[in-house]
């Protein structure tokens, strides 16, 4: 283990301790660069339960060396299965053993605070300089370095500051005066041992029931031990534009009309804890100066992909991956081009991103006869039809510069006008 110079001035510093703050962080130390990283909170650490890492991200993990790590932590289970929720029909499915072998790596389910510490660890061995009770408030620069400041009035100095700061993100009000976009679509979490979920289940399998304004998904957690359970669903009172919503008694009801298998599930979620569901509308310009956005303060997304910390991942191993490809015999990093590189590749894949989320949000959520176009089509679908997923489970959704033209989703105004779809869970 390393252990950080804490009176030396940091080559980078990362504004954020969660998924996206901590790999970024390890990510650039790997360089060998010093490294920064202020938490807000008293103690680093992850809220919820379950995350989904598809290829794309256990790409990363592989070449970070902590992939075998994550899938001992983890699940990596061999389908993913989209059901009505209504009657429990299958409507279509991944075969996850065969996507491993189109893309070369697996699909991974694991607690988001098993990852989160996976990645807490590499940072501490790496020794990056990991700070508590870091509540940053102001971002200043100059020509040659840029500031954080903190609530009281510590400035944290280096070569370049990144705000990986969250949905509520300060940074982000350096670049535009935006606030977050409300889906009204709240998330009830919930995990349980699998001997006490009061019912059979496969634990080899990922599934997603999708109903009318809501859906329900359950997968394994922690080598199969803990079963993980997610209901969302549209709150009424969101809609009609009441402060006081997604509350529990909205739970049972949007929940009353789905089959048994669902409504067995209800009984396990947190009811004292509830996640609303915003994302924010795109931005192109991530980059000002020597200050850049990542995560969730560039592009936080609706859950529908199961992308929102994979993303975040991916931009700090893209950030890493230009600053070694420009830096010099002598070490040193052309800052300026790296930013800029980095700009110019990943805003452009998250924004494609964030709107499919919205897209796919609608297309489950479906009702009346649009959910029974919507479920004859996907029933078509054929198991190993990758079309829908090259583009983001594929290698070049990190260096896109092979890309085909960008995808512009179409609202879904009637099924009719509904394509095929992947399944993705929240």
């Amino acid at each position: 283990m390393h252990t950080p110079n804490l009176t030396s001035t940091p080559d980078i510093v990362v504004v954020g301790g969660g998924i996206g703050g901590l790999s970024t962080a390890f990510a650039l130390s790997r360089l060998g660069l010093r490294v920064r990283v202020l938490e807000q909170a008293g103690q680093f650490g992850e809220v919820g339960a379950g995350i989904q890492l598809a290829p794309n991200c256990t790409r990363i993990l592989d070449d970070y060396g902590l992939l075998d790590t994550a899938k001992a932590r983890g699940v990596v289970p061999d389908r993913m299965v989209m059901r009505d929720a209504v009657d429990g029909s299958e409507l279509t499915s991944l075969d996850l053993r065969d996507l491993e072998r189109r893309y070369g790596f697996p699909y991974l389910v694991i607690h988001r605070s098993d990852l989160h510490a996976l990645l807490l660890d590499a940072c501490r061995d790496a020794g990056v300089d990991l700070r508590t009770e870091q509540r940053v408030v102001a971002y200043t620069q100059d020509a040659e370095k840029a500031t954080a400041t903190t609530q009281d009035g510590t400035f944290h100095t280096a070569d370049v500051v990144i705000a990986a700061d969250g949905l509520h993100s300060v940074a982000r009000g350096l670049f535009l005066d935006d606030r977050p976009v409300s889906s009204a679509y709240v998330a009830y979490r919930g995990t349980v041992p699998v001997a006490g979920a009061g019912r059979p289940v496969d634990l080899s399998e990922v599934v997603v029931h999708v109903g009318p304004r809501c859906h329900f998904v359950h997968y394994g957690l922690r080598g199969g031990d803990l079963l993980n359970q997610v209901a969302v669903f549209e709150s009424p009172k969101a809609v009609a534009g009441l402060d006081d919503w997604g509350t529990p008694d909205e739970l049972d009801t949007a929940f009353e009309r789905t089959c048994q298998d669902v409504r067995a599930g209800l009984p396990h979620m947190w009811r004292d804890k509830w996640w609303r569901m915003y994302d924010r509308d795109p931005i192109d310009t991530w980059v000002d100066g020597r200050i850049a956005l990542l995560g969730d303060a560039a592009h936080p997304p609706l859950q529908y992909m199961a992308q929102g910390a994979i993303m975040a991942i991916e931009d700090g191993w893209v950030l890493a991956e230009h600053a070694k490809r420009l830096r010099a015999n002598d070490g040193t990093i052309d800052w300026a081009r790296t930013l800029a590189a980095y700009a110019a590749v990943r805003p452009e894949h998250c924004r494609r991103v964030v709107l499919t989320a919205r897209a796919w949000g609608e297309l489950w959520h479906l009702d009346g006869r649009q959910r029974e176009r919507r479920n004859v089509l996907l029933r078509s679908r054929a198991v190993h039809d990758y079309s829908f997923t090259d583009w983001i489970y594929g290698p070049t959704a990190l260096f896109p510069e092979d890309e085909p033209a960008m995808f512009e989703p179409i609202p879904l105004a009637s099924a009719d006008r509904i394509t095929a779809s992947p399944v993705r869970t929240c």
